[in-house]
């Protein structure tokens, strides 16, 4: 279903942004800004900077200074712990603004806006407490050697963020990058950079010493590249497309960088006839339907045994026609905007390429009462192959793929068959089969009779196309840190004898 467009504009929006290097707001060094669109009208709504190589040079310098001759890396993991709890209270308490800003930004439902910006909040305080709790391995031969790990921060981080959840995945970087007691400079999506533009304030107001954050503004083929290509950055933590984690570790190569990416994905939802279907269902409407189907981990092939299949088809594609499609300012709406007519092009095309490999059971374009914006209807296809773009490829959009199979093992080749590996879920009542199926899937997570609620303590990321590395809890303190070895000898030394002759 669809509600009407109201059109709610935030009040007091800037007209554009700035950089923030060094402690202080900065234009571009040549000048150069881009524009900005909002994605239910797609009028330019402000001007960034935008950032090359001699704005990243700037920031990396600023990040670089920070890090050998400030406060912040010798600081002890309480102190820095004080801070990261300060961004998190004020995160919190200006949480209906910034999901506000997000929602008109990047076309998210308002209601989702707002669990992503407290979900901010919480990252930065899990690893407040996290690095504070740390334990390090301490090894022991009694009477003659102990062998301790000592972690140290490695130096200037540099975090590429996508567009989808824009503010909660920065600070699912930020928190464990500067918790650890490295400095950072921030590359945000330049589709929606307004939430970021905030983390300067906050983290003024919070005490995070000069130089310690940095942010460019700015594309990923200007900005993006020289921040990776730089020599002074060990660390790149980046998620976005396949294609571009690709690019990234072919430029990062030389310079043997620390790498952590999480790109796409394709994740099967694996339903066998004795799973409860009513919580299946909604699990997966929400599972493909929630964030405008623009989440990495969607469940965007259904997999559906053939005994419940033509019910579930059904079901399924009935309860997806009553999603609310509405304004995102309005909390009724359940799927926006999509947040940039480029992207909205790319999930249309695939939806005309559906409509000759599958078949059409529910949506298939924009919707009713909506002529402008980024819209498009919760889509769904039934009866697709294997072979199918919209089986194979990432669509990032509203847009699902339902399968049927007959056997297990069918099951589990469907759920296996793509270049992707993030994510995956198993709707099934047998205890034996969902940890035995589960564990032959390929993919970093799997969630068996639920949706997609994590532990941050988990380990977060993708196999094959999906990515590289994991981060989340100790994952994270691992990626950040340089982990040395110290040894002691506690008796005699027990050296070889070289050179004192017979």
């Amino acid at each position: 279903m669809t509600d009407q467009p109201t059109r709610h504009v935030p009040a007091d929006l800037p007209g554009r942004i700035q950089h923030y290097i060094g402690g202080a707001f900065v234009d571009s060094a040549d000048g150069a800004t881009f524009d900005v669109l909002e994605p239910v009208t797609n009028d330019v709504y402000l001007q960034a900077a935008a950032g090359k190589k001699a704005d990243v040079d700037r920031a990396v310098a600023a990040a670089r200074d920070a890090f050998v001759n400030g406060p912040w890396p010798r600081m002890l993991p309480r102190e820095r712990s004080r801070i990261l709890h300060r961004i998190a209270d004020l995160v919190e308490s200006r949480d209906a603004r910034l999901a506000e800003l997000e929602s008109f930004d990047s076309g998210l439902p308002i209601t989702q806006a707002l669990g992503q910006a407290r979900r901010a909040a919480e990252n930065f305080r899990f690893f407040a407490d996290l690095v504070v709790a740390q334990s390090d391995d301490t090894f022991k031969v009694p009477g003659r050697q102990i062998n301790y790990v000592n972690r140290k921060p490695i130096g200037v981080a540099g975090l590429i963020t996508p567009w989808n959840t824009p503010f909660m995945l920065e600070s699912w970087k930020l928190g464990p990058a500067l918790a650890t007691g490295n400095t950072v400079v921030l590359k945000p999506a330049e589709f929606t950079p307004l939430s970021a533009s905030l983390w300067a304030g906050i983290f003024e107001e919070a005490g995070l010493p000069e130089g310690v954050f940095n942010l460019v503004n700015g594309l990923g083929e200007e900005a993006g590249d020289a921040l990776v290509k730089h020599p002074d950055v060990p660390l790149i933590s980046f998620t976005g497309e396949s294609s571009t984690g690709q690019l990234i570790f072919a430029n990062a190569a030389p310079y043997l960088k620390g790498l952590s990416m999480e790109l796409g994905g394709k994740s099967p939802a694996v339903v066998f006839a004795d799973a409860d279907l009513d919580a299946a269902i909604d699990a997966t409407i929400f599972g493909v339907f929630s964030l405008n189907g623009e989440r990495c981990t969607a469940g965007s092939r259904i997999l559906v045994e053939r005994a419940v299949y033509d019910e579930f088809v059904e079901r399924y594609a009935e309860q997806a026609k009553r999603v609310v499609v509405g304004d995102p300012q309005d909390p009724r709406t359940e799927v926006g905007a999509l947040v940039h007519p480029e992207h909205y092009d790319k999930v249309v095309s695939y939806i005309e390429i559906g409509k000759t490999e599958g078949r059409l059971v529910a949506g298939g374009g924009r919707p009713e009462g909506f002529e402008t914006g980024n819209y498009v209807a919760p889509t769904v296809f039934a009866d697709v192959p294997s072979s199918a773009r919209i089986f194979q490829e990432e669509i990032f959009g509203p847009v699902v793929a339902i399968t049927p199979f007959d056997t297990e093992e069918e099951a589990l080749a469907l759920a296996n068959g793509v270049r992707y590996g993030l994510a995956a879920y198993v709707w099934t009542n047998d205890l034996r089969r969902a940890h035995n199926f589960s564990q032959a899937i390929e993919a970093g997570m799997v969630w068996l009779n639920s949706n997609n609620v994590r532990d941050l303590r988990t380990p977060f990321g993708g196999v094959k196309a999906s990515g590289l590395g994991h981060e989340g809890g100790y994952r994270s303190i691992d990626f950040y840190t340089d982990q040395q070895a110290v040894h002691i000898t506690l008796g005699k030394v027990h050296n070889p004898t070289f050179g004192k002759g017979a």
